[in-house]
C-alpha cells in the first residue's frame, strides 16, 4: 500500500469468492483511504454482470470461474469505483471455487485473480488446496502479491 500511496495511485477491488476479505486486508494499514477507492462484492453471477459490467454472454457460456471473467472484473471495477468521474488507476479481482462443492467444470480450489494496471489486464490461475477458509485466505495473499509484483 505504501508504494501505491507514494505513487499517488488508486485501487478498485472486485471480489467474489473472497467475499470482502481482500478489501478488508487492503484497508487494514493506516492511510489506506488515500489508495483504496472501494470494493464491490459481486458474489452472485448476476452482480458481476449488472454492477461490474462483465459480459453476460461470457458468463452464460463459461460461468463465473474463468480467466476472462477475472480480467473483466479487474478492469471494470476501476470505473465502478470512480471518484468524481476519475476511475481508479488499478483494479484487482477474485473469482473461483472455495468449496465445499465444485461449480460447473471448476473444481474446488480453482481460482482466478484479475489484475488491471494501466492498459495491461491479466488473469492469474491458481489451483489451491485445503478447506474453504484456507482457499479464501490464500487467494487474498496471492492477490496482494500479484498486485505488488505488477507495480
Amino acid at each position: 500500500m505504501a508504494e501505491l500511496s507514494a505513487r499517488g495511485l488508486t485501487l478498485g477491488v472486485a471480489e467474489s469468492l473472497t467475499g470482502g476479505l481482500l478489501t478488508a486486508e487492503l484497508v487494514r494499514p493506516p492511510g489506506a483511504s488515500a489508495v483504496v477507492n472501494g470494493g464491490i462484492v459481486a458474489y452472485q453471477t448476476e452482480l458481476k454482470r449488472d454492477l461490474l459490467g462483465v459480459d453476460g454472454e461470457l458468463l452464460e457460456r463459461e460461468g463465473p470461474v474463468h480467466a476472462e471473467v477475472a480480467r473483466q472484473m479487474a478492469d471494470r471495477v476501476r470505473r465502478a469505483v470512480a471518484i468524481d468521474g476519475r476511475p481508479a488507476d488499478l483494479g484487482i479481482a477474485t473469482t473461483g471455487v472455495a468449496g465445499p462443492d465444485p461449480q460447473g467444470d471448476a473444481e474446488v480450489g480453482t481460482v482466478f485473480i484479475g489484475v488491471a494496471v494501466g492498459d495491461t489486464v491479466e488473469a492469474i490461475r491458481l489451483e489451491l488446496d485445503g478447506g474453504r477458509d484456507r482457499i479464501r485466505a490464500r487467494t487474498v495473499s496471492e492477490a496482494i502479491a500479484a498486485l505488488a509484483t505488477r507495480l
